[in-house]
């Protein structure tokens, strides 16, 4: 890298210098730096007076009427709904498309319903270890963590390094000491610990008798996510995640990466995935469904329906909520079901679970 820039740089120093530079090594400085600004590609600001427009998803995968009580599917309509409505009050309110997903999110986070933070699944070890990851589309930033135990909510952590920096990624002890630098509430990893999980964690190990833990497809996925465009017109994306159930400590699913399970960008989307992680990093999901919109041209729609064919391909199943820069919040998924919702300032408010809704 460093050896490219220097090629960079000796090329651009080669130009002569505009009379306006003056002369010297400060001079040709300011110069170069004009120059790289020019070169550089700008982001894409959102159009001012967009329609504002938020999509949610609490997990893809075996999601049937037969395996959800009429008591359960009530409530967990009514946590999505909480979770939808509060980013969609933001955003209503003029607010912006990160703090719009990072509301919604974070309510998903506080449900036991969902693997996210209280609730999430439990590591082969039985511990809970959660990922985050948030993206803007009109600056490119980005915040991410894996490996996060004591954080409340790892989608507010991913945010503040988003904002504060200095860098884009931080894994394992790292997430909550950076955490508490910047005061962000703190728990015992027992807080996230649920009764329900701890069930699914004891069957796992009966049903494998201590061989490597190999997962049943209701087990396999489980996450949280949301998409938004405010009236600005700026995109936004964040994931959050408690992984696999009985995953090996240390284990990285897509959520906090940018680019397979979040990603948002003016010029193309905003996506949050849900599914067989490893198959989702793979296939590069959310890259690969923004280049072929933005590259290739094809509607976001048709785009993400090819890609999960991929990854269906490859044994893996789940599915995405994707924002476009203009128009309503899709879906796409190649699971039995998908948790899901979407609003937007058209009208449009619905909540939705099975596939054949």
């Amino acid at each position: 890298m460093e050896q490219s820039c220097n090629l960079a740089n000796d090329r651009l120093f080669a130009v002569p210098l505009p009379a306006r530079y003056g002369h010297g090594m400060h001079s040709r400085a300011l110069f170069v730096a004009a120059a790289l600004a020019a070169a550089s590609p700008s982001f894409a600001a959102g159009p001012m007076g967009a329609e504002w427009a938020i999509a949610i998803h609490g997990g893809a995968g075996v999601i049937s009427r037969t395996g959800i009580s009429a008591e359960d599917d009530k409530a967990i309509r009514a946590a999505l709904a909480e979770a939808l409505d509060a980013g969609a009050q933001i955003l209503k309110s003029g607010g912006s498309s990160t703090d719009a997903v990072v509301a919604a999110v974070s309510r998903l986070e506080t449900s036991p319903w969902f693997n996210a933070g209280i609730g999430a699944v439990l590591t082969s070890a039985g511990t809970v270890e959660l990922d985050a990851a948030i993206m803007d589309g009109a600056s490119q930033g980005a915040g991410a963590v894996t490996g996060v135990t004591t954080t409340l909510s790892p989608i507010a952590l991913a945010r503040t390094l988003m904002d504060k920096g200095p860098h884009v990624f931080l894994a394992g002890p790292a997430t909550d000491a950076y955490a508490r630098t910047h005061q962000l509430t703190q728990v015992p990893n027992s807080h996230f610990v649920t009764e329900r999980r701890l069930k699914q964690l004891q069957d796992l190990r009966q049903r494998n008798q201590g061989a490597s833990l190999s997962l049943p497809a209701e087990l396999r996925m489980g996450t949280v996510g949301a998409v938004a465009r405010d009236v600005n017109g700026n995109l936004a994306a964040g994931t959050s995640t408690g992984g696999l159930t009985g995953k090996s400590p240390g284990r990285v699913g897509d959520a906090p990466v940018i680019g397979a399970g979040t990603l948002a960008d003016n010029r193309c989307l905003a996506l949050s995935a849900t599914g067989s992680g490893e198959m989702f990093i793979r296939a590069r999901v959310a890259s690969q469904i923004c280049d072929r919109s933005r590259f290739g041209g094809q509607p976001l729609q048709q785009a993400a329906d090819e890609v999960l064919a991929e990854v269906k391909a490859m044994g893996g199943d789940g599915g995405v909520i994707l924002l476009p820069p203009k128009g309503e919040p899709l879906f796409a998924f190649n699971s039995a079901g998908m948790y899901r919702g979407r609003a937007s300032g058209s009208g449009l408010h619905e909540i939705k679970v099975y596939g054949d809704e």
